[in-house]
């Protein structure tokens, strides 16, 4: 029984070492970047030595599935598929402007960094696939085929980007709400039903 107590207490230090890990990479991540964090600075911040970080993390892939992993699930995106049920398409976009630039603001020092140095990593194939289908279901009300709607496809994606909400919050000086009426106005009114 004292065998089996020692072999769980050991598991759960060994899982608290971890995350502590996780938690101190995130940290410096958000705060240095990628490029700008060391193995030393994650070890350091954690409390922990390089070995026992490496027992943990022989590789850099290990360290950034952990890493992604754990911010994702704290800073879920906004869930695209709640804005099927707006039939109005411009209600639609508007609410997917407006929950998108929200999560944009709450996750800026994080998705900043890392679409600035690692946007074609794989750590952030979800992030873009997330993004291409939110724009694909805010564009479908518009039925729209062929030329126009690839136009309003990419229209509609590029309203959503993080880059578009940063160059008109951060670089013009918009409010979320002004952006958001800017933004909207990028789409045309939807064409009557037969």
């Amino acid at each position: 029984m004292a065998r089996r107590y020692e072999l769980r207490r050991r598991a759960e230090r060994q899982a608290e070492t971890r995350q502590r890990i996780v938690e101190a990479a995130v940290s410096l991540h958000e705060r240095q970047g990628l490029s700008g964090t060391t193995v030393t600075d994650i070890a350091d911040r954690a409390g922990v030595g390089r070995q026992t970080f490496y027992r943990h993390f022989p590789d850099e892939h290990t360290l950034t599935r952990a890493c992604s992993s754990l911010y994702w699930q704290r800073h879920p995106p906004p869930d695209p598929e709640g804005w099927r049920a707006i039939a109005d398409p411009h209600a639609r976009f508007q609410t997917a402007l407006r929950e998108s630039y929200a999560y944009h603001r709450r996750t800026e020092a994080m998705i900043g960094t890392m679409l600035a140095e690692a946007a074609s990593h794989p750590t952030m194939r979800p992030y873009h696939e997330h993004w291409r289908r939110a724009a694909d279901i805010v564009a479908q009300p518009w039925r729209l085929r062929g030329r126009r709607g690839a136009l309003l496809r990419a229209t509609v994606g590029h309203a959503l980007a993080f880059s578009t909400w940063q160059s008109l919050v951060r670089r013009h000086g918009l409010t979320d709400r002004q952006a958001v009426e800017l933004a909207s106005r990028l789409v045309p009114a939807p064409s009557p039903r037969p």
